[in-house]
């Protein structure tokens, strides 16, 4: 039987709880979980691509089941160099379903052989983006109760 490896991509500016609560709750169903911090030159990044991997590294130590790495172009191009079965993705709401339905309908058109996974958020982290922890930490407010211990600017 060949591994489970899922690549759970994003750009994770920062990682959030949300992020982890998929993360660890997605741990046991798959054998390995890549995550994939994406780079995308049109996107301005509050945090530097180096400085978002460390932290995740950090999060991560202690698992042996996770791997952080980097990536650029389409999702799935990169899942098939990877070799990877599974596209990981969270859901917060509505409007992340209808968004993160329509990506997955376009990459099985792609690669069918690519199934995406969703993993509904906890309630608890449903509220939290990483757009909303920048706005706090830009804002100078308290961000630490959004992210792991891990994030700190």
């Amino acid at each position: 039987m060949s591994k489970r490896i899922a690549l759970f991509p994003g750009s994770f500016d920062p990682i959030t709880l949300g992020h982890l609560d998929i993360i660890e709750r997605a741990l046991p169903l798959f054998d390995e979980i890549q995550i994939a911090v994406g780079k995308n030159t049109e996107k301005k990044y509050l945090f530097s691509l180096e400085q978002r991997v460390a932290w995740i590294e950090k999060t991560f130590a202690h698992e042996p089941k996770v791997r952080v790495i980097t990536y650029e172009g389409l999702t799935v191009d990169f899942a098939q160099k990877q070799g990877v079965n599974f596209l990981l993705r969270g859901l917060r709401n509505p409007a992340d379903f209808e968004f993160e339905k329509a990506i997955a309908q376009a990459n099985r058109e792609m690669v069918p052989q690519l199934e995406t996974v969703f993993l509904l958020t906890s309630a608890r982290y449903a509220y939290i983006s990483s757009s909303i922890v920048r706005d706090v930490y830009i804002h100078g407010g308290d961000f630490k109760r959004f992210v792991p211990s891990s994030v700190k600017p």
